[in-house]
């Protein structure tokens, strides 16, 4: 196992369950913030019906069940298998939906059949170099597909690579990712940069009475 799974298996095991309903009563539901019951839902992707959609980092895999529960061809990317145990033992039956373990680079490389739209919820995209990424998103994006995604804003001076720390036990040093961090406007040129088109990217402040941190999400077109 790569030492980067080992990292998202560590962190699997600290993150709860999702919640059996929604507040709502839905059992499947689309959350791009770290906030429940929070900002929009699937309508960012205007995907069509039935349309192929790319989770790039699923965990367990609750966006993408409820995508397939809309009726699209839901495929979700993780490279943690304790993450996709979890996501197959919750929605392993669930029709038009696939799971697999693969970094999403690798995985967006091999693919044949594209994508009606691609997104990541403080995923892959967050974690692997835009570099690589983005040209290869852009790659298998079918004309006119969208790319969304979301994770937290960055720290203030803090742009490009930066380290996130995954706690272990007690005795032991935390496990180190790489992510990468941009203001708005940086998203905006990177992925301009790399023949998107349509790109907004805006800070979703936080519900009242939570933490003053909010969700930056970002959208561009093929």
């Amino acid at each position: 196992m790569t030492d980067t799974a080992i990292a998202w298996d560590t962190y699997s095991r600290q993150r709860p369950e999702r919640r059996p309903t929604n507040a709502r009563g839905e059992t499947t539901w689309f959350n791009w913030t770290q906030y429940a019951d929070h900002g929009p839902g699937a309508e960012l992707l205007e995907a069509p019906a039935g349309g192929r959609i790319l989770d790039l980092g699923c965990g367990k895999g609750g966006n993408a069940a409820h995508l397939a529960a809309l009726g699209h061809c839901a495929v979700g990317v993780d490279v943690s298998p304790k993450q996709l145990a979890a996501a197959r033992e919750r929605w392993g039956q669930t029709a038009g939906l696939e799971l697999h373990q693969a970094d999403a680079v690798s995985f967006l490389r091999e693919d044949q059949e594209g994508f009606a739209a691609v997104y990541s919820v403080y995923g892959a995209v967050w974690f692997t170099d835009p570099a690589l990424l983005l040209p290869a998103i852009r790659e298998r994006l079918r004309p006119g597909g969208w790319l969304a995604f979301s994770q937290r804003p960055p720290v203030e001076g803090c742009y490009g690579c930066q380290a996130s720390y995954i706690p272990r036990g007690a005795d032991e040093d935390p496990l180190v990712v790489k992510r990468w961090d941009y203001e708005p406007d940086g998203w905006e040129r990177l992925l301009k940069e790399h023949g998107f088109t349509d790109v907004t990217a805006e800070v979703l402040a936080a519900p009242p009475g939570k933490r003053t941190t909010g969700t930056l999400i970002v959208q561009a077109r093929a």
